[in-house]
């Protein structure tokens, strides 16, 4: 599939150490404007940062409902998808919904 044609989800490093997760259409031009400060928000003040994962994606509906998800995860589950250790993405994933089945 050519980048054109596709959806993208990423997670960037920023230069603080902290995590931006994003969705775009063109990757390559996107994580560069990120990198050189042209977007305006998290990332404007926190470049230069590193592309650490990326995942493409076939339908818009389908990076929108996947960056949604990213974005409210910790920033542990987020390590464990990059450094795409699955078991620790699931045991995490069991851990919050076990708390949070605990508060109801």
């Amino acid at each position: 599939m050519r980048e054109q044609e596709s959806f993208w989800v990423y997670i960037l490093r920023c230069a603080d150490g902290s995590y931006y997760t994003g969705r775009t259409r063109n990757l390559s031009r996107r994580v560069s404007e990120h990198d050189a400060g042209a977007v305006r928000g998290y990332t404007h003040s926190r470049h230069p940062v590193i592309l650490v994962y990326s995942q493409e994606f076939t339908t818009a509906y389908q990076a929108n409902e996947a960056e949604r998800r990213i974005k409210g995860w910790s920033r542990a589950k987020k390590g464990a998808l990059i450094a795409g250790d699955f078991d620790l993405l699931r045991h995490l994933s069991r851990c919050r919904n076990r708390t949070s089945h605990k508060h109801r």
